[in-house]
C-alpha cells in the first residue's frame, strides 16, 4: 500500500511549469478548470488540484467552467466551502446548467456568468431514485443555500427615514431553490421549486452578466490583458479515475477474493497470492489518495484476511474467527468506497452511498466465488494451460495406488491421537503412524480414537 501510494503521489507531482506567467508578461493570470457531469469525488478531486495549481501559478482569478445537473450533497458542500475560503477570487461560467449541487457551488462564487438560455436552481435534496427526502434533510440544504448567499454580504441603504437592507445575493431566493413552500416574491409566487433562467438570474442579482465563452466572461468582468492557464489532468489523474470506476473496483475485488481462494486451494504456488495483493493495492491506493479509505478501514480488511487464515490453518471448523473475518473483509471493502464526510449529515445520501458500495462488494465477492468454483476445471484443462499441468495417467493396472491399501482394513480399529487433530493430524494404531482427520470438532493429543471410515485415501476418526 505504501509503495503504490508513494508512486501515485510521485507521479501526480506538480506540473513542470509552475512559475507565474505574469511575472514575465505582466498580464493578469486567469486559471480555468471544468466542473461537468455529476458532482462527486472526481469533481472534488479536480477542484482540490486546480486550486493548488492556481496558487502555484500565482493566479489572479479562478474560473469554474460549469455544466452539471448536480450530484452528491456532501461533495458539493466541500466544494462550496473551498470556494468561500479561497483567497483568490472565483468566478463561475455556467455554460448551460447549474442544477441542484451545481447551484450551491455557483452561489458560493464571487461572480456568476451564464450562457443565454442557461438555468440555475432546483436544489431540492433527493435520494438515489429521484424521490424527495424527508424535511430534516431539506432543512440542512435550505440553511446551507441561505448561508452561502448570505456569505456575500449586504448593503445598508438609508433613504430619507427608511433603512433598506439589500443583499448582494438574496438568501430568500437561494432558499426557494430548495423548498417549494418558500415564495420568492416577484419571481415565483407558486409553490414550485425555484429555477432561474439566465435573464431572471441577471434581473435578481444572481448573475453578473451573460456570455457565450470564457473570453467574453473576462471582457464583461473588465479583465482585458490576461493569460489563460487551463487545468489539464495528469496521467495519474486518469489512472485514478479509471481505478475508481465501479466496474474496475468490482473486478479488483473479484481478483482479490479469487486469488486468495486459489492460493488456499494450492498453498505455496504464490502466483494467485501475488495477483490478490496487487489487486488489493490497486483497490485501496486510489481510494486512500482520494480521502475515501481511512487507515482503520484498510486495517479492518487486513484483520479480516488474517482471521480467515487463522480459521483455516489454526482453528478449523468455520467458527467465530472465520465468520468474523468474512464480516471484517466485507466491511472494510464497503466502507472504503464511502466518503466518511457523508455520515456527518445523517442523510439518505450517506445511506444511498453505503447501499451502493455494499451491493458492489457483495456482488463482486459472489461472482468471484462463482468464477472460482466453476471456472477452475475449464481453466486448468484448457489447451493453453495443458503445458502447466500434469496430464500423465497413473493407471491402477500398472501398479499405481492412490493410498496405502492397508487403510481399508483400519475401519473399526482403535488407537490414540499421536498429534492434536484440528481437524487434521496423525494417529497411532498398532505402533504405526497414519494421517487422519477428526470427523467432529477437534481431538486432543493422546486421546483414544476409533476409525469410522476411509474416504478418498483419508482416514476419519472419532473419540473412542
Amino acid at each position: 500500500m505504501i509503495a503504490i501510494t508513494a508512486m501515485l503521489l510521485l507521479l501526480s507531482g506538480t506540473p513542470a511549469d509552475t512559475s507565474k506567467t505574469s511575472s514575465a508578461t505582466d498580464k493578469t493570470v486567469v486559471y480555468v478548470f471544468p466542473v461537468r457531469d455529476e458532482i462527486g469525488k472526481a469533481s472534488w478531486r479536480v477542484m482540490r488540484e486546480a486550486f493548488a495549481e492556481a496558487q502555484q501559478h500565482n493566479a489572479d482569478y479562478i474560473i469554474i467552467h460549469m455544466n452539471t445537473y448536480g450530484g452528491a450533497v456532501n461533495f458539493a458542500d466541500s466544494m462550496r466551502t473551498r470556494i468561500l475560503n479561497s483567497i483568490i477570487p472565483v468566478f463561475v461560467f455556467i455554460d448551460n446548467q447549474a442544477i441542484s449541487a451545481g447551484a450551491l457551488i455557483s452561489i458560493a462564487c464571487d461572480s456568476i456568468y451564464m450562457r443565454p438560455g442557461g438555468n440555475i436552481g432546483a436544489a431540492t435534496v433527493v435520494d438515489q431514485t429521484g424521490s424527495v427526502v424527508p424535511d430534516k434533510y431539506q432543512s440542512f440544504m435550505r440553511s446551507t443555500m441561505r448561508a452561502t448567499a448570505e456569505a456575500h454580504g449586504k448593503d445598508t441603504i438609508v433613504s430619507g427615514n427608511d433603512t433598506i437592507i439589500k443583499w448582494h445575493r438574496d438568501p430568500r431566493i437561494a432558499e426557494a431553490m430548495v423548498d417549494p413552500t418558500v415564495v420568492a416574491e416577484g419571481i415565483d409566487d407558486s409553490t414550485k421549486v425555484l429555477t432561474l433562467t439566465a435573464e431572471e438570474a441577471v434581473a435578481n442579482d444572481y448573475c453578473e452578466g451573460l456570455a457565450t465563452n470564457i473570453p467574453e466572461v473576462l471582457k464583461r468582468a473588465g479583465i482585458n490583458d490576461y493569460e489563460l492557464v487551463t487545468y489539464r489532468p495528469s496521467g495519474v489523474d486518469k489512472i485514478i479515475g479509471f481505478l475508481l470506476s465501479t466496474v474496475v473496483q468490482g473486478i479488483l475485488i473479484m481478483l482479490m477474493i479469487g486469488g486468495i481462494y486459489y492460493e488456499l486451494q494450492s498453498p505455496g504456488v504464490g502466483f494467485p497470492l501475488i495477483i490478490a495483493l496487487a489487486a488489493a493495492l490497486l483497490y485501496f491506493a486510489p481510494l486512500y489518495l482520494e480521502g475515501l479509505a481511512a487507515h482503520w478501514e484498510i486495517l479492518l480488511f487486513i484483520a479480516g484476511i488474517v482471521l480467515v487464515f487463522l480459521e483455516i490453518f489454526l482453528f478449523p471448523g468455520f467458527g467465530i474467527a472465520g465468520i468474523s473475518g468474512i464480516v471484517l473483509i466485507i466491511t472494510g471493502l464497503t466502507l472504503s468506497l464511502v466518503d466518511n464526510i457523508s455520515f456527518r449529515f445523517e442523510s439518505t445520501e450517506a445511506v444511498g452511498q453505503l447501499a451502493k458500495a455494499f451491493f458492489t462488494v457483495v456482488v463482486s465477492v459472489f461472482m468471484a466465488f462463482v468464477v472460482a468454483l466453476f471456472g477452475t476445471r475449464r481453466f486448468a484443462f484448457s489447451r493453453r494451460m495443458s503445458g502447466l499441468s500434469l496430464g500423465t495417467i497413473q493407471d491402477h493396472k500398472d501398479g499405481y495406488i492412490s493410498s496405502d491399501i492397508r487403510q481399508k482394513d483400519m475401519i473399526g480399529k482403535t488407537g490414540i491421537a499421536f498429534t492434536m487433530l484440528r481437524p487434521s493430524g496423525r494417529i497411532e494404531i498398532d505402533g504405526e503412524i497414519y494421517d487422519a482427520k477428526a470427523e467432529i470438532s477437534y481431538i486432543e493429543k493422546g486421546a483414544n480414537i476409533k476409525v469410522i471410515r476411509d474416504e478418498a485415501g483419508q482416514l476419519y476418526v472419532i473419540k473412542d
